[in-house]
């Protein structure tokens, strides 16, 4: 009986040393885990696409992913995941604003076509309620907005107190377009003081602003045209003058260099954004957005009745059904 027992407890310590190599192997051939910061972004999108006055448009990698390396298929599932979040969020900043508050944020999205504009109110505001939201989309003044201040018009489709604006192109495209057929640079430059004086009203004023520029490449623009016209069901996405805008792809670029670096302050800086990946910019503008909600730090609204009084009176009417009198 004791030899049993001894060779059992030389057998309990032959496992424990085999198992403690084991455990001493895995340490040392386990990979250390990447940093996963800010929910999967390595950066604040907000920072990491932020312009400042070094900024260098054609320097800029338009197939990039700045802030994210966790590909496509991460991206989308952590937008998904936040996508609850952002809703309830929005649905606080709706509720404030029946109450009384201010709070309100305005998303600008700029970009040339096939940017991406359309995805980004498809796919981003769609994540949330839509009587929560204002979209509008710019097209060239009317002759009756031509013969009013430029932002007029602007001033008009401003966000009220608790929606989340979206403006599909902008005050912006009074700058780019005159700016590409000739406007002289002292012109374009007092439009560019005038924006951003009206910005800071608005932000006085309560309203967030969050400008994102989707900067899509020569090539993947042409690859997006090119499906619009060998597709029957894009047909109605294409117009014979995207070729002519096309054809002054070097212009835009210059005065979107000179746009963006003069229009970027602190109170509404801009977010150039590489657009040749639809998913990462989906996935940069709602990630900004949901955060921009954060920072305002919303609550519920108290209720401005006695809820105690009001449970008392629904009580009453859920005793019996009501009868014809």
């Amino acid at each position: 009986m004791a030899k049993k027992k001894s060779a059992a407890k030389s057998d309990d310590k032959d496992l424990k040393k085999k198992s403690k190599v084991k455990a001493d192997k895995k340490k040392k051939s386990a990979k250390p885990e990447k940093p996963v910061k800010l929910g999967g972004w390595q950066q604040d999108p907000r920072t990491a696409l932020r312009v400042d006055e070094h900024f260098d448009l054609a320097a800029f990698d338009r197939s990039g992913t700045p802030g994210w390396t966790l590909g496509r298929k991460a991206a989308e599932a952590f937008m998904e995941q936040r996508a609850q979040h952002l809703s309830d969020l929005q649905e606080q900043l709706f509720a404030n604003g029946k109450t009384g508050s201010r709070k309100r944020i305005l998303v600008v999205a700029q970009g040339l076509d096939t940017a991406g504009k359309g995805g980004l109110a498809r796919h981003v505001m769609g994540q949330v309620d839509p009587q929560g939201v204002a979209l509008k989309a710019f097209k060239a003044p009317t002759p009756e907005e031509r013969a009013e201040p430029f932002l007029a018009r602007i001033e008009r489709a401003l966000p009220k107190p608790g929606m989340i604006g979206f403006f599909d192109r902008s005050q912006y495209e009074d700058m780019l377009v005159p700016g590409v057929n000739g406007m002289g640079a002292e012109e374009l430059a007092e439009r560019g003081r005038m924006i951003n004086d009206f910005e800071k009203q608005l932000v006085d004023d309560e309203c967030v602003i969050l400008k994102v520029c989707l900067m899509v490449s020569y090539g993947e623009q042409g690859r997006r045209l090119l499906e619009r016209l060998d597709r029957p069901d894009k047909h109605w996405k294409f117009s014979p003058h995207d070729l002519e805008v096309r054809g002054q792809w070097f212009k835009y670029q210059s005065v979107y260099q000179e746009v963006l670096r003069q229009t970027s302050t602190d109170y509404a800086p801009w977010m150039v954004i590489p657009a040749d990946h639809k998913w990462y910019a989906r996935a940069a503008v709602s990630e900004a957005l949901t955060r921009s909600l954060e920072e305002m730090e919303l609550t519920w609204p108290e209720a401005d009745f006695n809820v105690a009084e009001e449970r008392a009176r629904l009580a009453l009417t859920l005793d019996a059904e009501p009868t014809l009198s």
